[in-house]
């Protein structure tokens, strides 16, 4: 839909046109059925934007008309006018620039039979010169102006692209930290509540036989729940705080693997742990080794059975730190795919690593992540340690069933 400033201006630009075609007749310079070949330009010169070599087309078959029925002294200044405004419209508004050079081979044919009509031996060369200093100079302004506007057409569109682009990576950022946040909570979460129910169930059915027992429950279900509460606070003031706060938030490391543990087994998991990693210096890839070793001891609490056994591994395997955790519970306790194995396999795959889970062939569930360090890291030498003693007697390893990935 056109402008209606535009389509006003273009009804102005007629009607002038138009006006100074009939006022010739008025004063009887010109033959009356001229004045309608005059008329038929102002109309054509109305659609001069929508179609521009159509309106020229017209124009320039009238200014024929006039050349071939009247005498050269019935030339009146409108026909120049609209000649000079069709061309004009003719560059500017054709889709391919082709449409411009076409009606600027038609305007020099024009001065070619202007000047053989009216210039004289002595004369032709300035008259020649005279139009074509005018058209070529309205020519070249059109020009100009097609291409400053063809300009910015693609700065604006260049614009819209990376707006769009920039809106698309807002959305994507939004989701990537949305994802962060869930992750970030149920690991903080799930292990914590997952130990104060098994302590409080064990408690309230020890409350009668051995209120001792009992009391040391509900001091864990509060020392656990304190823990959580602590670990939810920091991260809320991480997600409210600055670039600065982050940066001095407390650092998690592999040493506190033992406190993680310690914390299972005063839930009556026995875990035996064999840890030859050594010391690194990795804050990214510690963490994900504490997130993954917390939330497959949180899934044994949750789905194992009271009975399960685990076997806790951390080993250093060429670049790669190897998380190798196993349980005797009830194969495919977790039910299919949850949050926490979903959080495990994006954790891994920010870290280049891969992650192996499933039900082993003897029963049981089994976790293996391999996360690498960075490359700039020089390798620290393994010192094997001996495993720490367990509550109960180790098991055999099993490996997972062959397609069994995460």
């Amino acid at each position: 839909m056109r402008n209606p400033r535009s389509l006003a201006f273009d009804v102005l630009v007629a009607a002038g046109v138009a006006c100074l075609a009939t006022l010739p007749v008025f004063l009887r310079q010109t033959p009356p059925a001229l004045t309608w070949v005059g008329l038929v330009m102002a109309a054509a010169l109305l659609v001069r934007r929508s179609r521009p070599l159509w309106s020229m087309g017209v124009i320039s078959a009238m200014a024929l008309a006039q050349v071939l029925f009247w005498a050269p002294r019935h030339d009146p200044l409108p026909f120049d006018i609209a000649v000079l405004i069709g061309m004009y419209a003719a560059v500017k508004y054709s889709r391919t620039l082709r449409g411009g050079l076409i009606a600027g081979c038609v305007v020099v044919i024009g001065i070619v039979i202007e000047v053989v009509r009216h210039a004289g031996a002595d004369t032709w060369w300035q008259m020649s010169l005279f139009y074509a200093g005018i058209c070529g100079g309205v020519w070249l302004m059109a020009y100009t102006v097609r291409q400053r506007a063809i300009y910015v057409t693609g700065l604006e569109e260049r614009a819209a692209s990376l707006e769009r682009e920039r809106e698309h990576l807002a959305r994507i950022a939004v989701a990537d930290e949305r994802a962060t946040i869930a992750r970030e909570l149920h690991d903080v979460v799930a292990h914590s509540l997952a130990v104060m129910v098994v302590q409080a169930d064990g408690g309230r059915y020890a409350l009668d036989a051995d209120p001792e027992k009992s009391r040391q429950a509900l001091a864990t279900v509060a020392q656990t729940g304190r823990a959580a509460l602590e670990d939810m606070r920091r991260l809320v003031g991480l997600l409210r705080g600055s670039a600065d706060q982050a940066q001095g938030r407390r650092r998690i490391t592999l040493a506190e693997l033992d406190a993680l543990v310690a914390g299972a087994r005063s839930a009556g998991l026995a875990v035996r742990v064999t840890n030859t990693v050594g010391p690194v210096d990795a804050p990214a890839v510690e963490l994900a080794v504490y997130r993954i070793v917390q939330e497959g001891l949180t899934n044994v609490l949750r789905h194992a059975g009271p009975d399960a056994r685990v076997d806790l591994d951390l080993r250093r395997d060429g670049d790669d730190i190897v998380v190798d955790l196993t349980d005797t519970g009830r194969g495919g306790g977790l039910g299919g795919e949850g949050h926490g194995l979903t959080g495990m396999r994006e954790r891994v795959s920010v870290h280049g690593g891969t992650l192996l889970a499933g039900p082993r062939a003897a029963g049981g569930w089994q976790i293996r992540a391999a996360l690498p360090l960075p490359a700039a890291l020089p390798q620290a030498p393994a010192s094997p340690a001996p495993p720490t003693p367990a509550a109960e007697k180790p098991h055999a390893a099993d490996t997972l069933p062959a397609g069994v990935a995460a």
